[in-house]
């Protein structure tokens, strides 16, 4: 009987994460010493290797540099041509082989010796060249490839992956890496504006709509419409907030009375206005949009009204 696609995608996915689980099982004393002796020494790590390893030596360089660690990529094909000049007293040269014995990295770790690196070998044969020279060796267990004729690299390149992320995972830790820190390495994107951008980088965007109690609604009506934010905040002389009139404040205004030429706009603001203070973060003002399920908030700096942040400012950000 024929398997079914998905049978063959979930015993992939199977052979893989019994992978993960033996990797975990086994992490020893190596990992454990080349964590505090990377963390120690403060050098870099050098990752390396060939064809999907290789592949998987450029993610985890790059998951080290966003966490903290400086990390350079070194394909082991181009270091045997040149490029092994690289490397430099005291790093860390992370060699990735499945099998230990490429030739590409067995030509590059005497010299690499002799420099005065240290060898972090991630391999599944402990037997192997890289195993026996490595400093470390980073053991990845692999019973078995995932793929249906056990040819290519699926359970052993997801295992060195892993291993990355735990090394990476394990530094961090030992930093005391913050999510702070992790915004300085991430400025652009939805996370890193979580982390630094502020509401004080905003408001500005916009210009102030500001009404005093006494103004009357055709007043209100034409500060709203000339700065298009859906609200308009009502100061005291001292420009400290009394209240906010809002689109739906007016719509109610009109539902309820049939004249109000009358009416001021202490007559229908809402005296009790949610704001946020500008040194907050922006994605704390999106919380308290969500949460009360609003489309503007009023900015205070130093207790006085300061401007206005829309939902759409926000979405524009890509907090949303």
């Amino acid at each position: 009987m024929e398997k079914s696609i998905i049978d063959i995608a979930r015993n992939c996915i199977e052979i893989e994460q019994k992978a993960l689980i033996s990797l975990a099982n086994h992490l020893d004393k190596s990992f454990e010493e080349c964590v505090k002796d990377v963390y120690k020494t403060n050098t870099r790590i050098i990752c390396t290797g060939v064809g999907k390893s290789a592949i998987i030596a450029q993610k985890i360089v790059a998951t080290l540099n966003s966490t903290g660690t400086s990390a350079s990529y070194l394909h082991a094909g181009d270091a045997v041509h040149g490029d092994i000049g690289l490397l430099n007293p005291n790093d860390f040269l992370c060699c990735l082989s499945k099998s230990g014995e490429t030739d590409e990295i067995k030509l590059i770790i005497p010299i690499a010796k002799n420099i005065g690196c240290k060898i972090i070998g991630i391999t599944s044969n402990r037997l192997s060249y890289l195993a026996k020279q490595s400093d470390y060796l980073l053991y990845t267990p692999v019973d078995v490839e995932a793929d249906t004729n056990n040819l290519a690299p699926t359970t052993s390149t997801t295992s060195q992956m892993a291993m990355g992320d735990a090394l990476a995972v394990s530094l961090m830790y030992m930093r005391g890496f913050t999510a702070n820190d992790f915004a300085k390495f991430h400025p652009a994107g939805s996370l890193g504006k979580q982390l630094y951008l502020h509401v004080h980088d905003v408001y500005p965007l916009h210009s102030k709509p500001i009404n005093k109690s006494t103004d009357s609604i055709h007043k209100v009506i034409l500060t709203m419409s000339k700065n298009r934010l859906g609200a308009t905040v009502v100061t005291d002389d001292q420009e400290c907030i009394l209240g906010i009139i809002t689109d739906g404040d007016l719509r109610r205004m009109i539902e309820r009375n049939e004249r109000f030429d009358h009416l001021t706009a202490a007559d229908i603001m809402n005296p009790n206005p949610k704001t946020i203070e500008a040194k907050e973060l922006a994605i704390d003002a999106l919380e308290l949009l969500r949460k009360n399920n609003i489309s503007q908030v009023a900015v205070t700096k130093d207790g006085k009204y300061a401007g206005m942040v829309h939902l759409h400012d926000l979405v524009k950000e890509g907090l949303v």
